[in-house]
């Protein structure tokens, strides 16, 4: 194959890849806004409750739903006024608040965590398929 092909074919699988990541990156979005209108909640809050697995602050969320600090912030107002989290003095930061799940929070991120995984658009892979596509994403973003 010549230089020249090998471009044109590198170009298409480009193509493919960013076409293929868009799409499914929508399939995602789509999944988490009807488990957001099932639960009567926001999709950034059932983004919120699905990484709130342990007392982070307001800015480690902030990174794992990738928004900034503000906008995780107000998420964690509607979050705390609904009854879903508190929050607390960090205990090794002055400066810094943990936010914590509330009873109410902790099952109310259960129903987000199950009704995320039925139906799930990953749900058409094998787990170890899922573990699979985790680790090329990671290599990627890395």
């Amino acid at each position: 194959m010549t230089e020249r092909a090998d471009a044109v074919t590198q170009t298409q699988i480009d193509r493919d890849v960013c076409r293929l990541a868009h799409r499914f990156t929508q399939q995602l979005d789509a999944h988490v806004r009807r488990v957001a209108d099932d639960l009567a909640l926001t999709p950034a809050q059932v983004v919120a409750l699905r990484e709130l697995s342990d007392p982070i602050t307001a800015r480690e969320l902030a990174n794992r739903m990738v928004c900034e600090a503000s906008n995780a912030t107000f998420v964690l107002d509607r979050l705390e006024q609904q009854g879903l989290i508190e929050r607390r003095p960090h205990p090794t930061d002055r400066r810094a608040k943990e936010v914590v799940l509330t009873p109410a929070g902790e099952r109310r991120r259960i129903d987000v965590l199950e009704r995320l995984n039925t139906h799930s658009p990953l749900a058409a892979l094998s787990p170890a398929q899922q573990q699979s596509l985790c680790e090329l994403l990671q290599t990627l973003i890395a």
